[in-house]
């Protein structure tokens, strides 16, 4: 069985087009939607989109898919009214563009789903929030696989590829979709075939795809664009951030 495995989409409808258009995601018997799939510009229609394939889906739940549950059962769906906290206005936005049905479909996600000798999740196989990066050291990872039976494990939340041994345990990051930190202009993701995994990337049309984000009216789209593909923030840089911030909370 092959997986594919597409994490932190975000909203963004033209990446995830440019992976299900690529050769390689033809391989496909089964999809794990890895979190973090709908908070951002175009959540409804990349949620139809997915729904539209015909291979199987299993859907792990990610931070974001939590919040933007959240934000939609108790009406929070204007951005505007959370000027200094971005996560909160991808939520709200989210929220205010999605039907009910959406909505239940991010509720009913899964914790980590297991799927040929590999466990997938989105921050880490005990917390969908956790920080996992490429300088994650082995005393602040292997109690993270403590109760993890599989060989793999697939994560997601800090949109960047990177693998990590612990053990006899390998953790590897699909790296992100929609919004990826990787210091190149491309959707990124996973193929995992016969217990070994495959890093893959994913070309995408800039100009087009900028133009189909900034028609959704999102409020930070020109922060994604630039930072995800226009002037693509480097991986490395990321992943201090995200460990620093890990280390010290």
């Amino acid at each position: 069985m092959t997986v594919a495995a597409l994490c932190d989409i975000h909203g963004n409808l033209p990446a995830l087009d440019a992976v299900l258009a690529d050769p390689a995601f033809a391989r496909a018997d089964v999809v794990v939607i890895g979190g973090d799939v709908a908070a951002g510009p175009m959540p409804a229609e990349v949620l139809d989109r997915l729904a539209q394939l015909s291979l199987p889906i299993r859907w792990v739940r990610g931070n974001a898919d939590r919040e933007v549950v959240a934000s939609f059962d108790r009406g929070d769906t204007d951005p505007s009214v959370h000027p200094d906290d971005p996560a909160a206005r991808a939520d709200a936005f989210t929220a205010g563009r999605i039907t009910r049905e959406h909505r239940d479909l991010l509720a009913s996600f899964e914790d980590v789903v297991s799927l040929e000798g590999a466990l997938f999740c989105h921050g880490s196989p005990r917390d969908d929030n956790e920080i996992i990066t490429a300088l994650t050291p082995l005393d602040r990872l292997a109690p993270m696989l403590e109760s993890v039976d599989e060989p793999l494990v697939v994560c997601g939340h800090t949109h960047h590829q990177f693998e990590l041994r612990s053990g006899d345990q390998r953790v590897v990051n699909a790296g992100s979709v929609g919004m990826p930190y990787e210091g190149a202009a491309a959707a990124f993701w996973l193929v995992v075939e016969d217990g070994e995994h495959e890093l893959r990337r994913t070309d995408v049309d800039i100009d087009a795809m900028a133009t189909d984000l900034r028609a959704s009216g999102y409020l930070d789209v020109e922060d994604l664009i630039n930072e995800s593909f226009v002037e693509p923030v480097d991986a490395a840089y990321v992943a201090r951030l995200f460990e620093d911030r890990a280390q010290s909370a």
